[in-house]
């Protein structure tokens, strides 16, 4: 129905955006790589996916079709709904993600907040052979990232994470350790991330 938006930035409250198309604002609920991506104030270009309940109709953007098609395949894994999808895509990068259900790593999917041992089995029985249609870009923007908030780019991390389903002292954590090595948010929260992901 809404497959692709552009318009600018006008707020950031991760993972949600506010995104002004033509004086609309459409609420947009991303993965914290594309968040980070995205600056206040600038124009944007997202590709969009809706997600229509009883009770509400949700849009879900992301900053390439490939992160898209990613979270529309995670949507197919039974017991897998759009906060979780949403909640796997933030805390690994896609290649990265693709590379676990590849080499069959459940611990490393088990560490991300709400993927227990059975959900991470699903994944991996469920997406192993569907993953060979997906060629996502790689992990790793060459571009630097750089956000405009009120908040300090550690407060926005913590809470990001927060907002990720990590614990405020789980995030305080991660953030404090590796708040000396980088500035900006973006940096900040790839780095907490890793260090959770890998502790």
């Amino acid at each position: 129905m809404i497959g692709r938006l552009k318009g600018r930035v006008i707020e950031k409250n991760a993972p949600q955006i506010i995104l002004d198309v033509q004086g609309v604002g459409y609420e947009v609920e991303t993965p914290l790589p594309t968040f980070c991506r995205l600056i206040l104030g600038e124009e944007a270009i997202i590709w969009t996916h809706l997600v229509v309940r009883e009770d509400a109709h949700l849009l879900f953007g992301f900053s390439d079709k490939e992160e898209r098609a990613l979270f529309r395949l995670l949507l197919k894994v039974s017991g897998v709904g759009p906060k979780l999808a949403l909640g796997l895509l933030s805390g690994m990068e896609p290649m990265a993600f693709l590379r676990c259900i590849e080499a069959e790593d459940i611990s490393t999917l088990t560490k991300i907040p709400g993927v227990g041992k059975k959900t991470a089995e699903r994944l991996l029985i469920e997406l192993r052979d569907r993953i060979k249609e997906l060629t996502p870009h790689s992990a790793t923007p060459t571009e630097r990232l750089t956000l405009t908030s009120p908040l300090s780019p550690v407060a926005e991390a913590e809470q990001a994470l927060m907002a990720l389903g990590y614990k405020p002292q789980e995030a305080q954590k991660a953030v404090a350790l590796v708040k000396g090595q980088h500035q900006d948010t973006a940096s900040l929260i790839r780095a907490a991330l890793k260090a959770m992901v890998k502790s």
